[in-house]
């Protein structure tokens, strides 16, 4: 379980430069502090301080281990590659050149939830070009996969969709679509990819956080996933409230939601019931 808090620019300052030498990264996002036995904190720096996030020592090794391991494989993988190139074998190099695609094609986890999904602290403030050509490359992967039509579904459209998506959080942070692609990253995880729901809410979260105004459902969308999957009665009632107020342009999700408000506060009604 972690437990996010968030500290001043300028305590952030101070911590960031005492945790410049220790521990490592985790993906490349956190800076770890912490000794060998008891929680580890991962700090994070955000365009508004720093997000911090306490995890016991035993799942963040374990973690960093992993994706050591899985770097260390793809780098091996290009090597052999580029060897096979350079004598000329055509045949190892199309098995090479296999066995990369398929690692691309493997949904590969951060395992720690506030190293998944970027910094809540994130503004969508600009509009850039490259990022909506992305955007509409991930939309037209996830079309492709057979969003809307699950009898063509192919998961390895929508891991590339998600993909696509992700990088464009990475690599524009600003840009008017991070919501956007936060929202189709959180249907992506709910309906196409099992088992992920944890990771599908925290994406939903990010949309509206970024921009409360988002024009996507996501507030719903995670009230619905919060009910009849993770059963969190007090989440998803929380949330349910919040479509009422801010996602009045759905009607049906308002009616919907209305219902659900009336069911989980009349006599404790637990979640999960029949839509």
């Amino acid at each position: 379980m972690l437990f996010p808090a968030r500290i001043t620019r300028a305590a952030a300052a101070i911590a960031l430069a005492g945790l410049a030498a220790s521990g490592c990264n985790v993906d490349g996002r956190w800076t770890r502090t912490g000794g060998p036995s008891g929680p580890v904190t991962l700090v994070r720096a955000t365009g508004q301080g720093v997000d911090m996030s306490v995890v016991p020592t035993q799942e963040v090794d374990l973690v960093e281990n992993v994706l050591s391991h899985r770097q260390a494989y793809r780098a091996g993988l290009e090597e052999l590659l580029a060897h096979y190139r350079a004598q000329g074998c055509a045949e190892k190099v199309a098995w090479a050149q296999y066995e990369l695609q398929g690692v691309d094609l493997v949904k590969q986890f951060r395992y720690l939830l506030d190293s998944e999904v970027p910094s809540g602290s994130l503004h969508p403030t600009d509009r850039i070009a490259e990022a909506d050509a992305n955007y509409a490359k991930g939309l037209e992967l996830m079309r492709k996969g057979g969003h809307g039509v699950p009898i063509i579904y192919r998961e390895d459209r929508m891991l590339e969709a998600a993909e696509v998506f992700r990088q464009l959080i990475e690599n524009y942070p600003t840009s008017d679509k991070i919501d956007d692609a936060a929202f189709y990253l959180g249907e992506i995880h709910k309906e196409y990819l099992p088992n992920q729901d944890p990771i599908a809410v925290n994406w939903y979260e990010r949309a509206w956080t970024w921009d409360p105004n988002t024009p996507h459902p996501a507030r719903f969308q995670a009230a619905v996933v919060y009910q009849y999957r993770l059963h969190d009665r007090d989440r998803a009632l929380e949330l349910y409230r919040q479509v009422v107020e801010h996602e009045t342009d759905n009607l049906s999700n308002v009616r919907f939601a209305t219902r659900q408000i009336e069911e989980l506060t009349a006599g404790g009604a637990p979640p999960g019931g029949t839509r």
